[in-house]
């Protein structure tokens, strides 16, 4: 089991190993000479850790605007957290094996089914995969499974989705690349579907579709054709408003010695500098891995496909990715205020999952319903990412999670078919 522990936390769970071991086998598999070999993992690596880097950047960024966020505006809710609920899985409820193993199971039947169906996707974002593994072991062990009967379940389960949604996404993300060469791998993939299909019933069809893309602005404003200087426009003024709202005692106390709208100034820079360093890294990532991945493509699962995370897709469609950001913050700070009207708790918007969910939801909807559809879709998206956790909340009561819930919208889909389907059918019998 130990040995099984240190895979897990070590190799399937660091993205940045995981993929550059699978770039390896896929030069290897094509019998590249070993400068090639070497060469390939190690910028794949170095790719996928660069990426990383900007992630960090831009979640450091986001976790402070979160917290003047919440302090500015005086809002009192529940902040949807999967990494609490896994903590409390493996340290109160003793589940840390179960989800080890599980997380292992989905990995294994993913393969499985991508070799022996015609479903040939292969997921690679390892932490999606372990929040999945949370969720339906989590949900497996309070409808009555145990032991191995719980891990190949939930295995089997998180398979399916590990399958199935990039799969649903596949048409959208072809038209987006212009290649198959890639898929979306990615757990809130049903938001970017649901916003898909949103902005084609509202938003623009054929000869008057625009791209937000293409959008031609005056000559005074053509500087903000450039990705970075445009979403800089955007952060610095949000920033620093909302650190004026929270006030300069409390802001202080995170700017430490340095002024507090200056502070703010610079960690709305940062955010820029994140989503920079992270397309850099994306591009590196690119180069190396879709080559490589032809030889798993070859030899282990034919046609194979790799699901890669969706910062990947940003470059693609950068302006429909800020879009995406600043309608789903709306969407989701609309449905805080009008779900609990329905009964309903209030779900605070997590500014990581509005960025990184909610740019890649963006993209789709400007693929499918041009610049309308992606602020109407968006929108309706920030509104659906927050129903969602809001309907698990009193599930989450029940089972001893107190004030507790997710985040990513098909780990959350599937804990209700556990909750809803699968459960009164297993206590059934």
């Amino acid at each position: 089991m130990s040995v099984i522990n240190f895979i897990v936390d070590n190799i399937l769970t660091q993205a940045s190993i995981t993929i550059a071991l699978i770039a390896m086998l896929g030069l290897l598999l094509q019998k590249k000479s070993m400068g090639q070999v070497i060469s390939g993992t190690l910028k794949t690596l170095l790719g996928f850790q660069v990426l990383s880097a900007g992630s960090g950047i831009i979640v450091g960024s986001l976790t402070y605007f979160g917290e003047i966020f919440t302090i500015g505006f005086g809002m009192q809710g529940i902040i949807p957290s999967i990494e609490a609920i896994n903590g409390q899985a493996m340290n109160e409820l003793g589940l840390g094996r179960d989800i080890a193993l599980t997380f292992l199971a989905i990995f294994v039947f993913n393969i499985l089914i991508a070799r022996f169906t015609k479903w040939k996707y292969i997921f690679l974002t390892g932490q999606a995969i372990l929040w999945m593994a949370t969720m339906t072991t989590v949900f497996g062990f309070f409808a009555g499974l145990r032991g191995i009967t719980l891990i190949l379940v939930g295995g089997f389960v998180g398979a399916v989705f590990a399958v199935a949604m990039p799969a649903l996404a596949q048409p959208i993300i072809r038209k987006v690349t212009g290649s198959n060469d890639i898929a979306l791998g990615h757990f809130c993939t049903l938001g970017y579907l649901f916003e898909a299909g949103v902005a084609k019933v509202f938003g623009e069809r054929g000869e008057n579709k625009k791209s937000i893309e293409d959008i031609q602005l005056p000559g005074s404003f053509e500087f903000l054709q450039d990705t970075y200087l445009s979403l800089m426009v955007v952060m610095v003024p949000l920033y620093i408003v909302t650190a004026a709202f929270a006030g300069s005692e409390f802001a202080s106390t995170l700017s430490g010695s340095q002024n507090y709208i200056m502070f703010a100034f610079i960690q709305a820079i940062q955010f820029v500098v994140g989503v920079y360093v992270l397309l850099a890294g994306v591009r590196l990532l690119l180069g190396e891995i879709v080559p490589a991945f032809r030889g798993i493509a070859m030899k282990l699962v034919p046609d194979a496909i790799p699901a890669l995370d969706c910062p990947v897709f940003f470059p693609y469609s950068p302006n429909a990715v800020i879009l995406g950001f600043i309608t789903t913050t709306i969407g989701t700070v609309v449905a805080m205020f009008v779900l609990p009207v329905f009964g309903l708790a209030m779900i605070l918007p997590g500014m990581l999952t509005n960025f990184f969910a909610g740019g890649t939801a963006g993209i789709f909807g400007n693929a499918v319903g041009g610049r309308r559809g992606a602020i109407i879709g968006g929108i309706a998206h920030g509104f659906f990412i927050t129903l969602l956790p809001a309907l698990l909340v009193t599930i989450f009561n029940s089972l001893g999670f107190i004030n507790a819930t997710a985040t990513d919208v098909d780990t959350v889909f599937a804990a209700l078919l556990y909750a809803w389907i699968l459960s009164p059918i297993l206590k059934a019998f």
